[in-house]
Parts: structure tokens; sequence; C-alpha cells
């Protein structure tokens, strides 16, 4: 199949948002890690996530990829409930 990894990529970032949760109010915001390897290693290359090869469940986003991932996830499906 042919397809264009960035939008792949952009997609999966707006999901991660979908799926993310703070453990406390103050820590960084974690998703859970079920996407696409590829595209979750493009993205911590990209800068927007931390390494997905890791024990752990979820995934760390950096500062950016938190902001990414929102604005990602507004302009593919529209407000967030709340906003």
């Amino acid at each position: 199949m042919n397809y264009d990894p960035r939008k792949v990529d952009d997609a999966v970032l707006a999901l991660l948002w979908l799926t993310s949760f703070r453990e406390k109010k103050d820590w960084p915001l974690r998703a859970w890690k079920g996407h696409d390897w590829d595209a979750m290693n493009r993205l911590h290359e990209a800068g927007f996530i931390d390494d997905p090869r890791s024990k752990n469940k979820s995934v760390l986003f950096t500062g950016e990829g938190e902001r990414r991932a929102e604005e990602l996830f507004t302009q593919l499906f529209g407000q967030p409930d709340g906003e």
C-alpha cells in the first residue's frame, strides 16, 4: 500500500492525545502506546514523544508533542468535549 507516512503520524499523534492522561496533576502527559510501531518511532525521532521502546505500556509526550497532538486532534476530529 502506498501512503503518506506524515499523515499517518499526524493521525497517530492525535489519537495518542485522545487516550492521554496524567497520573498526578503536575506530572507529564502520557498515552497508551498501542499504535503502529513505525509511526511511534517516527514520532519519537521528531521529538514529540519519548522513546516507545521501553517496558512501559505508555509513552510520555514532550512539551512540543503535547501541544501538537492537541492541535492535530482538534484539526482532524473537532473540539474535545467540555471545550
